[in-house]
């Protein structure tokens, strides 16, 4: 979501800002300083995808498929059709219009019905807790969450997300996040998901919008697809970048998770600013009509991100189901739907079966989740533009005096859980013997600002934009309001004291002299204990620029030159502990192997009950047993990707193509041959733990077979009345200013439109009208959502044995990777995990299924998904690059000796056509036929 940047420079103090180059406020890079050209050096790849190059476009697919209650979406739809018959053409618009932003009382809210009852839809961020309420909780972010690896954790934190929500009267809420996936480790939004891994982020997606939707509110996933970076994915003064990319990387990287997401259930999906081989996501026919709608069943509606909609019509016939926050501009009052789309209705430009469809998704997703039966009083019952209990209703307008907030609390004993949470997320990735601290320590010692609060308080810049005190939580529109934060520094006091031992301090991240000072007495004969430095790297939403990172990051150091901070300590003391809060990796190869560390632990962003977390995990309360979801690289460049800092295509659109195809984070690194400082799945307890009797069992299983049939013909629920009278404003009816409508001004379609376009000679795809029973693609179901059913067939089942070695309990995370063979793949993917806890000296068993979308290729050439000739071979270990057990799989096994024909490696990307224009896809905007 965007809002109105902001330049947080010229208002807040940048003594010991990330950059050393002195700064001046603005929003360009100081001069000097040293800044990446749009490839990083050594970013560069041999091996680029053919199918990800400039100027490429995506296919036109029309028409938008119509839900027909697929899977255990029946009953949903059932009383979606119920509901949507009985409602007029202006009622089904504002179903799908939001009403403005500052309109109501919520970040997003669609019109009411009252003749039926039907309040507002509250839309309200965000993936990490109720963003701008109070007394409700700021939970762990989703990378946080990501690095537990357990599943009934990702489920407990979407259910106590979705409570809190569901107290506070929202109706959706806008999480989880799969996109942006981590394709580039600077990514600024990347933290609010989960992990560059796609099967990862599947199962983490998947379980905690199961927890949301059960608790009574509607998950929306975001953002769809491909919304890599926050550079340029809205600039005032050119067009959105396009990420660019084949067809094998959408589906076997980017597509996963959501496929995951709606196989789950997700009510909602979120579509994306940027554009998508050259065509804005929110209007994208293919990534919509095709991959979503289409070929993964998706059954729920699609809406945009806040500003994200850039045409009427063709977003529509696109697959567009709801505009957010409805204006064009914030506050402009002029909408592309509202009035609009009843006018486009009316004159036919719109059928009426894709509105039925609009209103029957977003109703469907309603009942979905039962809805109906989650209602609170007052809902909403907060405001999020105002915090004190009385104001405005409409509050761009200012009108509407009443109360507006309750001051609900809605935190349960939801503290317990996050403080679980963000130890159980908390990876250990060096221990020489500093950890865990005994309590017994005569002098603990802290450094860095990163332990302590920020001077003007947890939420005293606006959406957590600024990197002042200890990191919980990054920037922008994935925020919450902490109703408290528990630091480092006040948690590990609280410690050391009621052991009767003692405490200093030094959090002036510059008072290196001071440090200096305060580390060498810890090593003085007769002391001892113990020096913790705490370090952070920020980031956020675009729409917050904070020491000339426009939200991504604009490097992978440190911030507040903590790296000086670590050598001065380390010079003094031999027994420092480096505490890491950060959105991301960070370059650590200056100090990682010195003797003098004897701990490095990644903390990540925890959430309200930082400082417990982490002094649970170093005094040994919690054993860690977190693993890194991302990979930690010696350099830069050793990702092999970057960001698009720089535009690229003069006043066009920027070109950012994706030619690493599906080899991001440790796939690359393993293809390149680089050694990662800490890698993917990496993680060290306060234990070990042995590995062993890895067996794998056939499944009988029945030959993958393409989907065929068709739909029904596109159906309609209610009728439209052609008198354009019985649509005008009613008599009497006051306007709230700024605020969208669905009515007409007059019964002059043209003169309500306001468009001085109005009925100029313009061809819309005719596909997009079609609404007779359309095919299923191969590749999907007719059955059930997420994709061809026989892609979750179990295909083999694996187990091995972990074995506690050590002397105290701990939880593993033994892992599943496959090779799939043949040089168009990574070396090894993962494709299962589980966390165990295992008392010292005993044994459990680690046991996972491999389905046939575990073992597949997608196939451009057949649009399917394939399992190819090439050989296969199952790991299990401890980490990507530790994997003691393997065994090699015989496909042919699971079809009862069938033996069917291998089927041919996956075919490569056809290169992108530059053929001439054959359709016009959006207003002003050109789109040609070429392949992915």
């Amino acid at each position: 979501m965007a809002f109105l940047k902001v330049a947080l420079l010229a208002a807040l103090p940048l003594a010991y800002a990330q950059s050393s180059t002195p700064t001046n406020p603005g929003y360009s890079i100081p001069q000097g300083t040293p800044f990446p050209d749009t490839t990083y050096p050594n970013a560069t790849v041999p091996y680029a995808v053919a199918g990800a190059q400039s100027n490429q476009t995506s296919p036109p697919e029309y028409p938008s498929p119509w839900g027909e209650g697929l899977g255990d979406w029946g009953a949903a739809y059932a009383q979606a059709k119920a509901f949507v018959s009985q409602l007029t053409l202006t009622e089904k618009v504002n179903l799908t219009t939001g009403t403005s932003w500052e309109g109501e009382q919520c970040v997003g809210n669609t019109g009411a019905i009252p003749r039926l009852a039907f309040k507002a839809m509250c839309m309200e961020d965000s993936p990490l807790g109720v963003r701008f309420a109070d007394f409700a909780s700021a939970f762990p972010a989703g990378v946080s969450i990501a690095s537990t690896w357990d599943r009934s954790l990702f489920y407990l934190r979407g259910y106590d997300m979705g409570s809190e929500q569901r107290d506070k009267g929202v109706d959706v809420q806008l999480g989880p996040v799969v996109g942006p996936i981590g394709r580039a480790p600077e990514g600024g939004r990347n933290w609010e998901g989960f992990s560059p891994d796609p099967y990862l982020s599947g199962i983490a997606v998947a379980e905690t919008i199961k927890g949301m939707q059960n608790a009574g509110i509607m998950a929306c996933t975001k953002h769809y697809i491909l919304n890599e970076q926050e550079h340029y994915r809205q600039p005032s003064d050119i067009p959105a970048s396009s990420s660019n990319l084949d067809d094998r990387t959408m589906h076997e990287l980017y597509l996963w998770p959501f496929a995951d997401a709606v196989k789950a259930g997700t009510a909602s999906v979120m579509c994306s600013y940027q554009q998508i081989n050259n065509s804005y996501g929110c209007q994208n026919s293919y990534t919509l009509n095709r991959l979503l709608k289409n070929e993964l069943g998706f059954q729920g509606f699609v809406m945009s991100d806040w500003s994200a909609q850039h045409s009427g019509v063709s977003s529509a016939l696109a697959g567009l189901d709801q505009t957010m926050p409805g204006d064009i501009g914030f506050d402009s009052g002029t909408s592309y739907w509202g009035a609009n789309l009843t006018i486009a209705v009316l004159n036919g430009t719109i059928p009426q079966w894709r509105l039925d469809d609009m209103a029957i998704r977003i109703m469907a997703g309603y009942y979905y989740v039962d809805r109906q039966s989650n209602q609170v009083a007052d809902a909403p019952n907060f405001s999020a533009w105002t915090q004190d209990t009385f104001g405005f209703k409409n509050f761009y307008a200012s009108e509407d005096y009443t109360q507006v907030n309750w001051h609900v609390d809605v935190t349960r004993e939801h503290a317990i859980d996050i403080r679980t949470m963000a130890a159980k997320g908390t990876v250990l990735l060096k221990n020489t013997g500093g950890l865990p601290l005994t309590g017994k320590e005569k002098l603990t010692t802290v450094f860095g600002s990163d332990a302590a609060e920020n001077v003007w308080g947890p939420n005293g810049c606006p959406d957590r934009g600024c990197d002042n005190g200890t990191l919980a939580m990054g920037w922008g529109s994935g925020t919450a309001n902490f109703p408290y934060l528990i630091t480092p520094l006040e948690a590990i006091k609280a410690e050391v004291r009621s052991n009767g031992g003692f405490f200093e301090d030094v959090i002036d991240d510059a008072a290196y002299t001071q440090a200096s000072a305060l580390a060498r007495r810890v090593g003085q004969p007769g002391i001892g204990g113990a020096c913790i430095v705490f370090a952070n790297s920020d980031g956020g939403e675009g729409f917050i620029i904070y020491d000339y990172n426009e939200g991504d990051r604009n490097n992978l150091t440190l911030w507040h030159n903590s790296d000086m901070m670590i050598q001065t300590v380390t010079e003094q003391c031999n027994n420092t502990i480096v505490v890491m809060h950060t959105i991301g990796p960070v370059i650590v190869d200056a100090w990682y192997e010195n003797p003098n560390v004897t701990a490095i632990v990644w903390a990540g962003i925890p959430g309200q009950e930082s400082g417990n977390a982490i002094t649970d995990i170093l005094y040994g309360k919690v054993n860690p047993g977190g693993k890194t979801p991302f990979t930690w690289g010696a350099s830069r460049g050793s990702y092999g990707t970057d960001l698009l800092y720089e535009p690229n295509a003069g006043s066009s659109a920027p070109q950012d193509n994706f030619q690493e195809g599906v080899f991001i984070d440790y796939r690359a690194f393993d293809r390149s041959g680089e050694t990662p400082i800490f890698e993917f799945g990496f993680g060290l307890s306060y234990t070990t733990f042995a590995y062993s009797n890895l067996q794998v069992q056939a499944q009988s299983v029945a030959p993958y077979a393409p989907t065929t049939g068709q739909t029904t013909a596109a159906p309609t629920y209610g009728t439209v009345s052609n008198r354009t009278a019985d649509y005008v404003f009613p008599p009497n009816f006051h306007k709230v200013e700024a605020y969208i409508y669905p009515y007409l001004n007059s019964t002059s379609l043209r003169a309500s439109s306001g468009d001085p376009l109005y009925a100029q000679n313009y061809t819309f795809p005719a596909g997009g009208y079609d609404g007779s029973a359309q095919p299923y693609l191969a590749a999907g179901s007719s059955t059930t959502p997420g994709g061809n059913t026989q892609l979750y067939d179990v295909m083999f089942t694996v187990s091995a044995t972990i074995t506690n070695t050590g002397e105290v309990v701990g939880d593993e995370v033994p892992q599943l990777y496959i090779s799939l063979g043949g040089p168009e793949n990574p070396k090894v993917v993962l494709r299962g995990f589980d966390r165990l806890t295992i008392a010292p000296g005993a044994t459990a068993t680690f046991t996972s299924e491999i389905t046939r979308r575990d073992l597949s290729n997608w196939d451009v050439a057949s649009q399917n998904w394939v399992i190819s000739s090439a050989p296969k071979t199952v790991y299990v270990g401890s980490s990507s690059r530790t994997l003691p057990l393997s065994q090699s799989l015989n496909i042919n096994a699971c079809y009862n000796g069938g033996s069917p024909a291998p089927a041919p490696a996956p075919s490569s990307p056809a290169p992108a056509s530059s053929g001439a224009p054959v359709s016009q896809l959006s207003d002003g905007q050109v789109q040609t036929t070429s392949a992915w």
